[in-house]
Parts: C-alpha cells; sequence; structure tokens
C-alpha cells in the first residue's frame, strides 16, 4: 500500500511539474505573441498590427508606392496599380486582384494585414481574416503619408531616410526651375465626361510638386478655387478655362472619364490659349499622375523639371 501510494505521489509530482511547464511555455509564447504586435491609430481608431508584417494585400490602390519605397511589396493589388507607368518593373510577382476583389480571394491569399478604404462596405469581413488598417484618402501630405505607413509597418526609418533623399533633390532642381519659370503661372487640366478639372496642391496629378514643393504660381482662380479652398480641385466649364489656364500647362485626360479630352484640346477656346500658342502644354500620363506616392513623385518630378527648363 506504501509503495502503491508513493508511486501516486510521484506520479502526480510528475504531472505538476509538466503542466507547469506548459503553462510556462504557453505564457511566454503569449508573451510573445503580444510582443510581436503594435498598437497603430488608424482612421477608424486603434487597431493591433504584426510588427514585421510580411503579406500585405493592398486594396486601397493609392498607397502602393509607399510600400514599396519602405521595402513592403505587396503581395497582392488591385488592378488600377498595373496601368502606372512609373511602376514598371515594381509589380513583379504582385497577384492582381481585379477591380473589386471578393473577400474569399483575399483570405486564399493569407494575409497578415490588410489595408483597405474605411468606407470599404466588404470591411467588416476583411478584419476576420486578418488585422486590417482604414485609410482615407487625402487624409495626410504626401510625406506625412509615408511616415503612417512607416508606423504601421515598423519601417519608420525607412520613412525618414527618403524624406530626406527627396528634399535634398527638391533642393538641387529648385533653383533652375524658378530661374527658367519666374514669375509664369502653372496649371493642370483635366477634361472630363461633362468639363474640366483643374487640380491644385493636394489631390495628385503633380500638384504637390508643382505648387508646395517647387513653389511655382498658380493663376488667381486657381489659386482661389483648388488650393486656398483646400478643396484640391475645381470642376469647370470649358467656357472658363481661360480663367483658370496658365502659362504652362501640364494636361492629360481625368483617369475616370470615358473621353479622351478631344472636346477641350479641338475647341477653339483650348487652342487661343497663351500656353497653346506658345508651346507651353505637357501631356502628362492620366494613371501615373492619379498618384501621389513616393515612386510616383520621383517620375512626376523628373517630367517636370525638364519640361519646364526645356521649354523656356
Amino acid at each position: 500500500m506504501k509503495k502503491r501510494t508513493g508511486f501516486l505521489l510521484i506520479s502526480l509530482s510528475i504531472l505538476m511539474i509538466f503542466t507547469a511547464a506548459c503553462g510556462s511555455t504557453s505564457n511566454k509564447q503569449s508573451a510573445a505573441k503580444k510582443n510581436d504586435m503594435i498598437t497603430y491609430q488608424d482612421a477608424k481608431g486603434e487597431v493591433k498590427l504584426p510588427k514585421n508584417p510580411k503579406r500585405i494585400v493592398l486594396l486601397a490602390e493609392s498607397y502602393y508606392g509607399d510600400l514599396v519605397t519602405l521595402g513592403k511589396t505587396p503581395v497582392a493589388t488591385t488592378s488600377p496599380i498595373f496601368k502606372n507607368p512609373f511602376y514598371k518593373g515594381k509589380t513583379d510577382g504582385v497577384e492582381n486582384l481585379g477591380r473589386t476583389p471578393s473577400v474569399e480571394k483575399v483570405a486564399a491569399l493569407k494575409p497578415d494585414m490588410i489595408i483597405a478604404w474605411g468606407e470599404d462596405e466588404k470591411f467588416d469581413q476583411y478584419k476576420k481574416i486578418a488585422p486590417t488598417v482604414a485609410v482615407k484618402y487625402n487624409q495626410y501630405s504626401f510625406k506625412d503619408q509615408l511616415k503612417e505607413f512607416g508606423k504601421m509597418t515598423g519601417t519608420s526609418k525607412k520613412a525618414t531616410e527618403w524624406i530626406t533623399k527627396w528634399d535634398t533633390k527638391i533642393a538641387e532642381v529648385k533653383p533652375k526651375v524658378t530661374k527658367a519659370v519666374g514669375s509664369k503661372t502653372v496649371s493642370i487640366v483635366s477634361p472630363f465626361d461633362k468639363g474640366i478639372y483643374i487640380f491644385g496642391n493636394t489631390f495628385g496629378r503633380g500638384g504637390e510638386i508643382i505648387y508646395d514643393e517647387l513653389k511655382l504660381k498658380a493663376p488667381k482662380a486657381v489659386k482661389k478655387e483648388a488650393i486656398d479652398s483646400g478643396v484640391g480641385y475645381a470642376s469647370i466649364s470649358l467656357e472658363k478655362l481661360p480663367e483658370f489656364a496658365g502659362d504652362y500647362i501640364f494636361t492629360g485626360p481625368w483617369s475616370g472619364s470615358k473621353s479622351n479630352g478631344d472636346q477641350v484640346y479641338q475647341s477653339s477656346i483650348w487652342t487661343s490659349l497663351p500656353a497653346v500658342k506658345n508651346k507651353r502644354v505637357f501631356e502628362i500620363d492620366p494613371v501615373g499622375y492619379f498618384f501621389n506616392d513616393p515612386v510616383s513623385l520621383e517620375g512626376q518630378l523628373e517630367f517636370i523639371v525638364d519640361r519646364l527648363t526645356s521649354a523656356s
């Protein structure tokens, strides 16, 4: 009986030690998992994200270039990305999800992070697949936007490094652009089916570079309606175009339009503009200039500087 009791006590002790060890391992794993996560404030509130995401699915395509710049190229994204000429060679191996991917298609990719528009009707379904960041278009300047992506992906140092290089490049090219253009005005004109969009300094199309970085002048009407208003753009009729047309014009049909812009470009109003007569009109790619991420901005800057300094 004593032997049996002793055996039971030894067995119980071993079981307790094993249970404690398992509990300790489980606690360590739980703590490690917790330490691998960060808290990020997105457009909807707080969200827990992996410190070092490796399988990002990007459904807010405007920010593809931000992730590429930070060394966090998504495993998949939506179709507009693949039409941007500035991304040539930077989408290899990235899956094209089409314009509006299904939740099932996103889940099949087994992402560890999803980045989506906060107003996306499928947002709550994405959250069930993986930690999901809600973003809002035009919430930040392009530099602050890059910093935000640095925070959410653990790459803040790379974000700072890119901004420093960018500022150095602007300081290098700005004097020669200023010398070439002087006090002349510049405008960004995008015809669409029912009118014309005039873009300011916060809505892509090179506006951030032209007005904020290079500090070039906008026509008074552009400054009032598209810049000082805070809206970022103005929608006007063809008849009003002369008020908004600068001495230099960057133009391309709006990316969401079915029209190629000929209703404007072939009009007598257009052909009578000083910029057209003086051959100071520069065609921009509707898709490439939609974006204002680091990759696209680098390409835009090169083009803008070349055209302004060559035409003057």
